[in-house]
């Protein structure tokens, strides 16, 4: 057992609750995630909260950090703790289901609004379609296809805070990333669905997205892209 403490304050509730302060053993190489379930395991067996792979690959251990959103696996206690505390809270932005663990169901649903499925127009019959690597439109969506939906941009984004209804910067670069994709066929309703009031002309291009983003990837610049789209597209009358 380690000598060292670490005071963890963990919000305990849904909408109305508290935060709630344990002691929980400090280690080398801890992370947030190993303080969560520790908590859980050893002091608070009823501590609701969401994790799975614990390697930064799903996404889902996201939660709020001393304030900021992070995966918690992936972050280190040494890397955020303020003279050995940590405030551990759920993400922002999302309805808590108890503790730390939110509901996702309007995170995906905005997805859907954004028009943030594939369409095709080739079937299981048809020969493959072959897309350049190196073509113009492939490397743009390169920039912006290995979102995993942790939600840590949305729970960062302080539009979606100020206005509920603004879809998000994860449905808007799944929107930029569709918009490059030379096979699918829905590009126009695509950006209809961005260019109203709760889509990308909304974004007032703070940067917290592509700050937080644990992907290094950039939410802002492919709402940028939209934005330029959705210009181009009402200039030729197809909006």
């Amino acid at each position: 057992m380690s000598n060292k403490t670490l005071r963890v304050k963990v919000w305990r509730g849904r909408t109305s609750g508290d935060l709630v302060s344990y002691d929980v053993p400090r280690f080398d190489n801890q992370t947030v995630l190993d303080v969560v379930m520790y908590i859980q395991r050893n002091l608070q067996p009823d501590l609701a909260f969401r994790y799975a792979c614990r390697v930064g690959m799903c996404g889902s251990c996201a939660m709020s950090v001393n304030g900021k959103a992070r995966w918690t696996c992936r972050t280190h206690v040494s890397k955020v703790a303020v003279d050995e505390e940590l405030e551990i809270a759920p993400l922002s932005n999302l309805p808590v289901i108890k503790d730390l663990a939110t509901n996702m169901e309007q995170f995906f649903d905005k997805w859907a609004e954004a028009k943030g499925q594939f369409k095709g127009e080739r079937t299981r019959s048809d020969d493959f379609s072959k897309v350049s690597p190196q073509s113009e439109r492939r490397t743009s969506a390169d920039a912006g296809i290995e979102c995993i939906g942790c939600g840590v941009c949305y729970s960062s984004c302080d539009v979606v805070t100020w206005r509920p209804d603004y879809l998000g910067p994860a449905a808007m670069n799944r929107a930029w990333t569709l918009m490059n994709d030379e096979r699918d066929v829905e590009g126009v309703e695509r950006l209809r669905a961005v260019a109203g009031d709760a889509g990308c002309h909304s974004c007032h291009t703070q940067g917290s997205c592509t700050e937080r983003c644990p992907k290094q990837l950039s939410p802002t610049a492919g709402i940028a892209g939209l934005k330029r789209l959705v210009m181009k597209a009402a200039i030729e009358g197809k909006l």
